[in-house]
């Protein structure tokens, strides 16, 4: 099974950016789709974005995050890359990247939390 290691989270203010990353152990179908979700406390894990390795990647955000958010990815480095701005108490949560083949289950990451907060 392909493991996935999250960087980049931590403490921001508000109105502040921070990247996360997340690299695939290998190359493998299983990392054709990449991608983010989070989960604050109390509330149920929400998709952020995803992004696949074709040619055309078609980016999916959550409609809320258009704008602030962006996702990359660097198939080469079997990398995912989630850009957050203008980041707001309310992204508070942990930030759990996946991946999954074209069809099939995903996989997770342990999670990296993010704290905006002032």
């Amino acid at each position: 099974q392909v493991q996935l290691m999250e960087s980049g989270g931590g403490l921001v203010q508000p109105g502040g950016s921070m990247r996360l990353s997340c690299t695939a152990s290998r190359s493998d179908p299983s990392i054709f789709r990449m991608g983010w979700y989070r989960q604050a406390p109390g509330r149920q894990r929400e998709l952020v974005a995803t992004i696949t390795e074709a040619e055309d990647p078609s980016p999916i955000y959550a409609e809320s995050l258009k704008g602030r958010f962006t996702i990359s990815r660097d198939n080469a480095k079997r990398t995912v890359y989630l850009q957050m701005n203008n980041l707001k108490p309310e992204d508070t949560a942990v930030y759990y990247c996946y991946s999954g083949p074209l069809t099939g289950p995903a996989s997770w990451g342990q999670g990296t939390r993010v704290t905006v907060s002032t």
